[in-house]
């Protein structure tokens, strides 16, 4: 159902004509995410600063109507779907960097800034922003800050959480606040930056944010490393990370993958190669040698067949192609995919990529396996066709005993992707009544008229 004209109008005073769009031709491209769900808001508002923000916020709890805020909708679990219609609040035009303070390593921006962006500013003073998505090229930080997005980078240098040193949001109140400091230190009072981060919006909308930037290696190495079976690969991961040169990426690509790399690309890969690590080595020029070499003596065990290392920028995009291939192959492979970014400690890898692999053949679903294997971040990809309903529901249950599984190998059911939609309905397995009822408590707090992404993230504890 439409708005009333009047609501309307209220709006339009807030945030200006040019700003909000209510032809539901034009409203309809604002209801989808990656996650590839949709719901057509009644009203799309774009505004360009934090005070129209919070005049929309004021307006959605006096009018009682829900509030979607979204990025560019890279987001892959429907967090930024408006499932209750209402207002989808879009920050593509708070796009401004407000300050670079390269003295203080820190960068103040609109939350509407790409990540891209972020990185080319901070490269000018030979610094950069630690959190790398895959879509780092036209995601938000916003967006980034919301799911608490990462990336390869987050082993060595953490993710948006340890790289955000304040926020500016409005809760569902329409009350503003500034949440931490300038200050890389500060233990003042409770750390709400660090709850606002990661909650998908459900709390506040972020207007404003201050990233904590790092210096830029001066040299970094790629080596690709091939293994002759899984067990292989990851017991290189647990030496690699059990020594003291810390590689600023580790992923990992399984057999099903690779043969499908193969049938993409003319990449040279070892025929005998049944799974694959990619490893970043960085740091001062002087030191990456003896890293490097570190790097590679833990990698090197009986099952590893072929082992690479390049320095140069060509070779190593070269080596790093087998992984960027990877994507477009899954996507010719089957016209569906359910994408899951599940987390398990990783001396326990071995024993989820084994579990998955008897699951694909429970379910005649095909599972392919990479990601972060440095954090024991696994995307989990279910391929099937989702016009076949025999596999639609294989697959559905399939992807139930996936998440069975890494609970039941202490693990977490999303790493960086969030929960949003399409995890929510298995939250309550991961967490206890206690926790989610205080996490619910907190909700109130702040959006008492759950105004803010409604049905999203938090199960509903009064369901039966």
């Amino acid at each position: 159902m439409s708005l009333p004209s009047h609501v309307v109008r209220s709006f339009v005073d807030a945030c200006g004509k040019g700003s909000v769009l209510s032809d539901p031709g034009e409203c309809w491209t604002y209801g989808f995410d990656n996650s590839r769900q949709h719901a057509c808001p009644d009203l799309v508002v774009l505004p360009q600063d934090s005070e129209q923000i919070q005049a929309c916020v004021r307006l959605c709890r006096q009018f009682h109507v829900p509030l979607t805020t979204r990025g560019r909708g890279t987001n892959t679990t429907g967090a930024a779907v408006p499932l209750r219609s209402g207002i989808v609040l879009s920050t593509e035009r708070m796009a401004r960097i407000l300050e670079m303070d390269a003295a203080n390593r820190s960068m103040r921006v609109e939350p509407g800034v790409l990540n891209s962006a972020v990185q080319e500013q901070a490269s000018e003073y030979g610094l950069f922003w630690p959190p790398d998505p895959g879509s780092a090229d036209y995601c938000t930080v916003g967006g980034n800050l919301a799911c608490n997005a990462a990336g390869p980078r987050a082993l060595k240098y953490g993710t948006c959480r340890e790289n955000t040193l304040e926020v500016l949001a409005v809760t569902g109140t329409g009350n503003m606040i500034r949440t931490g400091s300038a200050t890389t230190k500060g233990v003042v009072g409770l750390d709400l930056t660090r709850l606002l981060i990661g909650s998908e919006g459900i709390l506040a909308v972020i207007t404003e944010a201050r990233l904590k930037l790092s210096a830029a290696a001066e040299r970094t190495d790629t080596i690709r490393a091939s293994y002759i079976d899984t067990q292989s690969a990851i017991d290189a991961v647990v030496c690699i990370l059990a020594q003291s040169a810390l590689p600023c990426a580790l992923e990992f690509i399984d057999e099903g993958s690779l043969n499908l790399i193969r049938t993409q690309e003319a990449i040279a890969l070892d025929s005998d190669a049944k799974a694959m690590l990619i490893i970043e080595v960085d740091g001062l020029m002087q030191t990456v040698d003896a890293n490097v070499a570190a790097v590679l003596k833990a990698a090197k065990n009986p099952g590893c067949v072929d082992l690479l290392n390049a320095s140069e920028p060509r070779h190593r995009e070269e080596l790093w192609q087998a992984r960027k291939v990877l994507s477009q192959a899954l996507r010719g492979f089957a016209p569906s995919k359910i994408n899951e970014d599940v987390v398990v400690p990783v001396s326990r890898l071995p024993t989820l990529l084994q579990e998955l692999e008897l699951l694909a053949q429970k379910f005649s679903i095909p599972i392919f396996n990479f990601g972060h294997a440095g954090n024991g971040n696994i995307h989990v990809n279910l391929l099937y066709d989702e016009s076949d309903s025999q596999q639609a529901k294989s697959a559905r249950h399939c992807l139930n005993e996936v998440f069975d599984l890494v609970l039941k190998l202490d693990g977490s059911l999303s790493g960086e992707h969030g929960v949003g939609i399409s995890k929510r309905n298995w939250v309550d397995r991961e967490l206890g009544p206690e926790v989610l009822g205080l996490m619910h408590q907190i909700k109130q707090q702040f959006d008492p008229d759950n105004i803010l992404n409604p049905d999203k993230v938090l199960p509903d504890l009064t369901a039966s």
